[in-house]
């Protein structure tokens, strides 16, 4: 037999897990990870927050980013602003990063619509829960992008539990032919819920599955920030000069549960999550700060005690705001409402007194 293709995966990481640098990546810059680290920090404390509103009644159900952040806030501080993010529901980094409001995010997790009418970034996508569909919309954006010739990429985010929906395989056999400018983020977080990663593919990485649709695919250590903002900022690059699409698969773990709605002790080890705790982002980056001058434990406390200020008030905010009217349930469906919903909606409002 005579091999008529060969391909790699390769690996990158800078950082290791006690936050000592084996080798610079191009161009680095120690403080440039400043405020890479405060907004790790914020999307700590606004996860913590969150859980607790949940917990007391306040809050739907929310799925923390704890233990992604490098993930998360990396891909976003490599972006630029006109560049498309489309996430699905644990980029809360990414979105802080981007400008989205905390109390938008509140206001999403509290099932009013009004939390995706971001202030902020507003060519951006909303959330996407339903599992992959949003790889299909990229594909779509990154079309508009080539076929306008506008030098923007559009970059979709998803766990590892989505590379094995037909929406992902199709937006990236597209992407591949067409050669779009699109970024596809693999968090591989190990767990898709209560599946582990071992159960869901016989592939050796996420990152291979590009191959089948001819675009490059690396993988890096999601926990090491330098590493992600490296990987995920050369795929960027070259979807924006016109070289295609890429797929980064970023390694990390999901420290906590899937969402408020799920109970991880019933399907993993302890060991397991202590030995993750281990490798988290935060305290990897923070002792590389600490060892290169550039972080103090007074700057610690100072940005714990800055970080719950804000989400306090962010929390105080979301809670004061008045809840939408019923007649909202039919508003957002239909740029003109067929006749069944109008006199639905019409009785809605007889019924309150509001006709």
């Amino acid at each position: 037999m005579i091999p008529i293709a060969e391909f790699r995966v390769p690996y990158t990481r800078f950082l290791d897990a006690h936050g000592h640098l084996a080798s610079p990546p191009p161009d680095f810059q120690p403080h440039d990870l400043l405020p890479v680290y405060r907004a790790m920090a914020l999307t700590r404390a606004f996860d913590a927050k969150a859980v607790a509103l949940q917990r007391t009644g306040q809050l739907r159900t929310y799925p923390s980013s704890l233990g992604q952040e490098a993930v998360t806030v990396g891909l976003a501080s490599v972006m630029r602003a006109e560049d498309v993010l489309l996430p699905t529901y644990r980029e809360t980094g990414a979105m802080l990063w981007r400008g989205v409001r905390m109390q938008e995010l509140l206001l999403y997790w509290s099932g009013d619509e009004r939390g995706s009418d971001f202030a902020g970034p507003r060519e951006d996508f909303p959330i996407a829960v339903p599992i992959a569909s949003q790889c299909g919309h990229t594909v779509g954006v990154g079309f508009a992008f080539q076929y306008r010739r506008q030098p923007r990429v559009a970059v979709v985010t998803l766990g590892d539990g989505a590379t094995s929906k037909g929406d992902f395989y199709e937006a990236m056999n597209t992407a591949g032919a067409w050669r779009l400018p699109v970024v596809f983020v693999v968090t591989n977080n190990q767990w898709a819920i209560s599946l582990p990663a071992r159960k869901q593919t016989a592939a050796a990485t996420f990152a291979q599955k590009a191959i089948a649709a001819g675009i490059p695919g690396e993988q890096c250590d999601g926990n090491d920030i330098l590493a992600v903002r490296d990987c995920i900022g050369r795929a960027l690059e070259r979807a924006r000069v016109g070289d295609g699409p890429s797929l980064i698969e970023c390694v990390t773990y999901r420290l906590s549960d899937h969402t408020t709605a799920d109970d991880a002790r019933r399907y993993r080890a302890q060991d397991e999550v202590s030995a993750a705790w281990a490798l988290e982002p935060l305290a990897r980056l923070r002792h590389f700060l600490v060892d290169q001058k550039l972080w103090s434990k007074q700057d610690e406390e100072t940005l714990l005690a800055d970080n719950q200020a804000a989400v306090s008030a962010a929390a105080a905010d979301y809670l004061a705001t008045p809840p939408q009217a019923l007649s909202t349930l039919f508003d957002y469906l239909y740029a003109e409402l067929p006749a069944d919903l109008a006199a639905q909606r019409q009785q809605l409002l007889t019924e309150r007194g509001q006709a």
